[in-house]
């Protein structure tokens, strides 16, 4: 080795830079080590601070030369090694040597040669801060290797960058420091120490893996190699986790996959890491093939093959690696316009209340003026009925017996009719599709709320039993009872010549009778289809289980064939009504019984009829199960639309409604169906016989296909009756010229239909000439063969929020193809998997390395297995309202949901905030289920 080539640096903490003078020969110098180094081989020497090296007692020399305070260490460092080549105080210039003072022995001793354990503070310190030394110095020499330039951390992308790689999502307030101590009070042994098996538990990382190998990583750096640490050692470890300097949290995680912290990284190294960051996100197939990631990572930053990379390829890979795709297709028009709407959408309060409320009031009736008028004119006609009838019974001599409890028993029983008769309108599919279709009548009319508007009916209905029934059981019937002979002489020609002796009487009796049956089963239906039972959250036990889930709701709501036959019964055998015109309540029920009827008929002969032929079974990860089905003659249907499904091997009477994800321009029907309930769990057990494991590289974990070509036998598939299409709100999205397509989970099942419906629209618009073109704009019947004529869509954005990476098998041939086939750019892809944890995550950091490294040499993303690339964590529902609203001003903008409610009310708030305070309109559309 030349001894020409030596460089000295002085490593010094923050806390005694600004006292440590700075001898004349060595240049001062705080943070990590860089330059270029001597190929043949380069002699380091560093000075350490030895407040950890000295004992408790000692005290430091009062003449004001700091340099007693440090040692001196010199090393060979070659490209290969790094060997100690001497270690003397700093302050020994030739009056005295190194075996004068005994903490220089000590720390001598312990860079010569390492004990396997460490008692003390003193050693563990020593050496923690020579391997730290000698990482910087291999990192030096591996610098001289490099062919690029510096990276440059000013751009954008590595601007970043340099915010990702957190351990801590929140290093303050109630999750920094004091909140760690406290668990560790609470977690630690009685003598003080962490087991490493509640380290992640201490500080907040909820995977125990992930959290065990970063403990690991931190008691290597420390020469800890039990399994507990103390609270000034947790401290220590929490310092480096939270600590926001980007250099650091590399270094951590760098630690974290050299687990023999030789400083060199080597393909198994690589392979464990992604095992690791794959198993915290719950990324199986990531898992799976970790070995053929760990190959392709090396031989991106590998290139001369060395068989290892170093921590600068990490930093290259972070600061130099193409940005997210989010990030490329975000463009705003001005920086200033984006902050300027940040600001106005978050309004301050109105401080006047009465300003407030009237302000208030206007945005709710803007939102929700069909229903309010729809209400109100239910509202109403209840109360002009109940009114009606309450002063028509005033006026009788009944009266002046049973008193007003007979008006108000009249006044609800007046309501209950009008109300039974019209919550059979609501469930009419078939008139309503058509209505929707056909006439203008959705404009003023909320089709898409007909379920809530039945269910606000029950209520109504609950209400009429109540008032009617409870006022003649404890009300006007005591009275008659209890009237004198003189009271009782004008109830005669209704009750008899003799008086009513008891209640039984009154329930032997035929309107009696069937009150009380009616009561009961309204009740039990009632019941059964409030949400806690009809989606199985109460477990009830034994046998009464049975009673949850949609079984027993679909099997009771026909409990009302019974009650409509009572309640035509109970209406012609009244106490106090004998004329035939004056028992109305079949005059209410004649239309909608008969519609209803009708349309059940309809249902049962359209779907025997036409028959389907099912084309392809598969089964998907994440208990979802798609069936391909041969179009029936005559079968026209919108994208956004559903149709029932019927399957006589599960049940021969439960029809369940499925949306359809084939386009309309397709020769088959698909629907894609998730096993979130009995009947739905059976059928895919049903179809899982059927099927065998797919060949040929083709999707999803079981999979049969009907071809008529092949000379292998048919699969016997089970019978399925279809029957549809039914209207859903997603149909309309034609109306936009911008649309926005939210899909929860299987809720991205009408989109699919519909991203599918807009390419084929857009290349049909796209192949015709100027003039049919203008006339195509101008058409707007309704075509189902050409539904180009009514297409008014010009971009979509469909955001996929899933939170299982299996997922995305569901539709990955869809994605494919969509992406393949949108040479324009119409549509917006997004799919995010909420699994894995938010960009700058240490946890997901590889995972996004991964992907930039696969999408740009294959195309390909790692987690969905996609063209479409995919986004981590849940997407920032503010900024992509903004980012539409800046795109698009002046358009309006449909916004559709499609999943569980949990999202409804901030995207419906959304919308409405970004439609008041911006050019742009938002009107939102849900369908929950």
């Amino acid at each position: 080795m030349g001894t020409d080539d030596i460089v000295e640096a002085e490593l010094t903490s923050p806390a005694t830079s600004s006292s440590a003078p700075a001898s004349a020969d060595r240049i001062p110098y705080s943070g990590p080590l860089s330059g270029p180094l001597n190929k043949r081989g380069v002699r380091k020497s560093a000075r350490f601070n030895d407040s950890a090296l000295t004992s408790p007692g000692s005290t430091r020399s009062s003449n004001g030369d700091d340099d007693s305070a440090y040692v001196e260490i010199t090393l060979d460092v070659r490209d290969d090694s790094v060997a100690v080549h001497s270690v003397k105080p700093a302050g020994i210039n030739g009056g005295g040597t190194a075996e004068d003072d005994p903490d220089v022995l000590l720390l001598a001793k312990t860079l010569e040669k390492r004990p396997g354990s460490f008692g003390s503070n003193l050693m563990r310190s020593a050496s923690s801060k020579f391997r730290q030394v000698s990482q910087e110095l291999r990192r030096l020499a591996s610098i001289s290797r490099r062919t690029g330039a510096r990276i440059d951390r000013s751009k954008s992308a590595a601007a970043h960058a340099l915010k990702g790689l957190k351990f801590i999502s929140k290093t303050d307030g109630g999750a920094g420091w004091p909140a760690v101590e406290k668990r560790f009070d609470e977690l630690a042994s009685a003598a003080g120490l962490l087991d490493k098996s509640k380290f992640g538990l201490c500080i907040g990382i909820k995977e125990a893996e992930f959290a065990n190998e970063l403990f690991d990583a931190l008691a290597r750096r420390r020469n800890i190699t039990g399994d507990t640490i103390s609270k000034a050692d947790l401290r220590e470890f929490w310092d480096q986790i939270s600590d926001q300097s980007f250099d650091s949290r590399l270094q951590t995680f760098f630690d974290m996959v050299d687990k023999n912290a030789d400083g060199r990284i080597t393909e198994e190294e690589v392979k464990q890491i992604i095992i690791l960051s794959a198993s915290a996100n719950k990324l199986s197939k990531i898992q799976e093939q970790a070995e053929e990631y760990a190959r392709l990572i090396m031989e991106e930053l590998d290139p001369n093959g060395l068989g290892y990379i170093e921590i600068y390829n990490l930093e290259m890979l972070l600061l130099e690696g193409p940005s997210r795709s989010v990030q490329l297709s975000t463009t705003t028009n001005s920086k200033n316009l984006s902050q300027m709407l940040s600001q106005n959408l978050r309004p301050t309060k109105e401080p006047n209340p009465l300003r407030r409320w009237y302000q208030a009031t206007k945005y709710f009736i803007e939102d929700n003026w069909k229903r309010v008028w729809v209400m109100a004119a239910w509202l109403s006609i209840c109360i002009a009925l109940f009114t009606w009838k309450f002063i028509q019974y005033r006026n009788r001599a009944v009266f002046h017996v049973m008193g007003y409890c007979v008006c108000v028993a009249k006044g609800g029983a007046e309501t209950l009719k009008f109300n039974m008769a019209l919550i059979l309108l609501p469930v009419c599919r078939n008139t309503i599709t058509w209505i929707r279709n056909k006439t203008r009548l959705g404009d003023v009319l909320p089709f898409d709320d007909n379920l809530n508007f039945h269910k606000v009916i029950a209520v109504g209905i609950t209400i009429g039993v109540g008032l009617h029934a409870i006022s003649h059981l404890t009300c006007d019937f005591p009275r008659l009872l209890h009237a004198t002979d003189a009271q009782y002489g004008p109830m005669k020609p209704f009750f008899g010549d003799k008086r009513p002796d008891d209640y039984w009487w009154f329930v032997k009796g035929t309107e009696g009778w069937t009150g009380v049956v009616m009561v009961v089963l309204m009740a039990i239906a009632f019941t059964l289809a409030t949400p806690w039972f009809r989606r199985g959250r109460i477990r009830l036990p034994g046998p009464l289980n049975r009673l949850t889930g949609f079984n027993a709701f679909w099997y009771s709501h026909h409990l009302f064939v019974i009650v409509y036959a009572l309640l035509i019964i109970h209406g012609i055998f009244l106490y106090l009504s004998h004329k035939w015109y004056k028992k109305t309540t079949w005059m209410y029920l004649a239309i909608p019984m008969t519609l209803y009827a009708g349309e059940r008929l309809m249902r049962a002969l359209r779907s025997s009829v036409r028959p389907v032929k099912i084309l392809k079974v598969a089964v998907y990860p994440g208990n979802v199960l798609t069936l391909h089905m041969s179009k029936p003659q005559g079968f026209r249907y919108r994208s956004g639309q559903y149709i029932f499904v019927n399957c006589a091997a599960v049940s021969p009477f439960q029809w369940h409604p499925f949306s359809i994800t084939s386009a309309p321009q397709d020769d088959y029907v698909s629907v894609h169906i998730r096993t979130l309930g009995d009947w739905t769990r059976e059928l895919k057990n049903v179809f899982s016989k059927v099927c065998q494991p797919p060949s040929d590289g083709r999707s999803g974990l079981l999979r049969a296909d009907y071809d008529r070509d092949s000379h292998n036998s048919i699969p016997n598939f089970p019978r399925v009756l279809i029957d549809g299409p039914y209207g859903a709100p997603a149909q309309d999205y034609k109306q936009y010229e911008v649309v926005l397509l939210v899909g929860l989970g299987i809720g991205a099942t009408p989109f699919i239909s519909i991203i599918k419906d807009i390419i084929n629209n857009i290349g049909q618009l796209d192949s015709l000439s100027p003039d049919d073109l203008e006339s195509a704009q101008h058409n707007m019947s309704y075509n189902p063969n050409r539904s180009s004529s009514t297409f008014n869509t010009r971009r979509a954005y469909f955001y996929w929020v899933t939170r299982e990476q299996g997922s995305f098998e569901w539709f990955r041939g869809v994605m494919n193809d969509v992406a393949e086939a949108d040479k324009n750019g119409v549509i917006e892809l997004h799919n995010y998997c909420t699994s894995v944890y938010e960009e700058g995550d240490a946890r997901s950091a590889l995972i996004a390395m991964l992907q930039q490294l696969n999408y740009a040499k294959n195309g390909v993303d790692v987690v969905a297995g996609t063209r479409v690339k995919t986004h981590f964590a849940r997407p920032n529902w503010r900024s992509v309202y903004k980012r539409i609203a800046l795109n698009h001003r002046e358009k309006r903008v449909g916004v559709f949901y499609c999943g569980a409610p949990v999202l409804t009310k901030d995207l419906r708030q959304l919308a409405q905030d970004f439609s008041r305070k911006t050019s742009t309109k938002f009107e939102f559309h849900k369908e929950n289920f």
